[in-house]
């Protein structure tokens, strides 16, 4: 079961929301929750406002499925921050310039997933695939004779040679 939720063009740069991020991909969604509520940063306000949506979402895609979903079993299987827009604005500068101002937005996405228990793969009794041998390669162009020797290659040949010195 995944489920994904998106927030965009936030007021705050992207290089600035990627530190938050990375410390909460890959975690159970508890434990996202308590990183994000305790960190100083103020991009973790956000995520967490994108990170409890993604998670409603999965809560109404398990009651519409009829399936059976533990909010602590969610993980946080994808969570990016992309570049927005950005807007472009002036300030007034000395001798009547104008200096110009970037403040930019970004896209928030976090997709969530719960656990679900290995399938078991189907086939023998034993539970494991059964292995085929490889099939034998075959040689291209000329076959070679059963036990002679393999004709050196150029790389080959270099290879074993010392480079030359270059003379001025």
């Amino acid at each position: 079961m995944e489920a994904r939720a998106i927030q965009r063009t936030v007021r705050q740069s992207a290089r600035k929301m990627r530190l938050v991020i990375d410390q909460i991909r890959g975690r159970a969604v508890p434990e996202a929750y308590a990183i994000l509520r305790f960190s100083k940063k103020h991009a973790a306000k956000q995520i967490h406002k994108v990170l409890k949506s993604a998670v409603a979402n999965a809560e109404q895609r398990a009651l519409r499925e009829n399936v059976a979903l533990d909010v602590d079993g969610l993980r946080v299987r994808y969570a990016v921050v992309n570049e927005g827009p950005t807007l472009k604005r002036f300030m007034s500068a000395a001798m009547g310039r104008a200096t110009p101002i970037l403040k930019r937005t970004s896209h928030v996405e976090i997709h969530v997933e719960g656990e679900t228990p290995p399938a078991k793969p189907a086939g023998s009794a034993s539970g494991r695939a059964e292995a085929k041998a490889p099939a034998p390669a075959k040689a291209k162009g000329k076959q070679a004779a059963v036990g002679a020797k393999p004709a050196k290659t150029k790389a080959k040949a270099k290879a074993g040679a010392k480079p030359r010195r270059r003379s001025s």
